[in-house]
């Protein structure tokens, strides 16, 4: 946590309370403080996206608590209705009307104008693994191990495109999120990561890995990177918490089925 923001924050709450002020300012305060927690309270950056989560699911709770009485209903409405009606409020109407949708148009206008830049650090983006690793209490060989259902692309074909299927299936129940629904990096969540996903279509690493990698990197994920591959910023989950060894080595299939590639030749690694 980042006490610089968390201590004031608090403080500022505990304050706030005793000023006892109407239901409208008390959500309203919330509402910014835990935004401002999200944004700047954690050592860690939360990505954009899971801080827009975190804040629908807070603004559904302050409705919610704002309109589970009358009472609280009315006095969130009540300060509304008179600064619309009132013409006292009628300059504080005129600059909120103004200022709403500036600043909406200057926040869209700072992000356009945010630099692309390098990543500060140096590091290895496909370093190289271990000899072998345990996957679901399994010894899988990295290095000279391969992929068991390759074989069944020419001994029964109709058998490895059911395997493809079965990983475009769960590719698409997991991955897609991220790494998008044509596998070039432009998921829903991969705006909000740093770095992005892998582009597996544009520039694709597919034709310059073995299968063992792809299993490697996808059964670890970021947790897994030696320290080569560090700092692990990386939001790659450890997908043997969640997919089988078959589920893992299926979605293998589909990547490089879908993209059309290839890849590496055991002969062409060397140990």
């Amino acid at each position: 946590m980042n006490l610089l923001v968390v201590i004031p924050l608090v403080v500022a709450m505990i304050g706030l309370k005793f000023l006892r002020p109407n239901l409208l300012v008390w959500a309203l305060a919330w509402w910014i403080a835990l935004f401002v927690n999200f944004r700047f309270g954690f050592a860690t950056p939360i990505p954009a996206s899971v801080i827009a989560i975190y804040m629908g699911i807070t603004t559904l709770a302050l409705i919610a608590y704002c309109t589970s009485s009358k009472d609280r209903l009315r006095a969130v409405v009540d300060p509304l209705v008179r600064l619309v009606v009132e013409r006292r409020y009628r300059p504080a109407l005129a600059a909120l009307i103004v200022l709403v949708p500036a600043l909406l148009g200057v926040n869209t206008y700072l992000k356009s104008k945010v630099p692309i830049q390098p990543p500060f650090f140096a590091r290895t983006i496909h370093p190289a693994p271990p000899a072998s690793i345990e996957v679901h209490g399994k010894t899988i060989h990295l290095v000279r191990g391969v992929n068991p259902f390759r074989e069944l692309e020419k001994s029964n074909p109709e058998a490895f495109k059911g395997h493809v299927a079965n990983g475009r299936a769960t590719y698409y129940k997991n991955c897609v999120f991220c790494h998008g629904d044509n596998l070039s990096a432009t998921g829903m969540f991969a705006h909000g990561l740093d770095p992005i996903p892998s582009n597996f279509v544009d520039s694709s690493p597919l034709p310059q890995l073995t299968e063992t990698f792809l299993f490697w990197r996808i059964s670890k994920g970021g947790p897994g990177l030696p320290e080569e591959g560090g700092p692990w910023d990386t939001a790659m989950p450890s997908w043997e918490k969640f997919l089988s060894e078959d589920e893992i080595w299926e979605v293998v299939l589909f990547l490089y089925d879908f993209t059309g590639n290839r890849p590496r030749a055991l002969e062409e690694h060397k140990e």
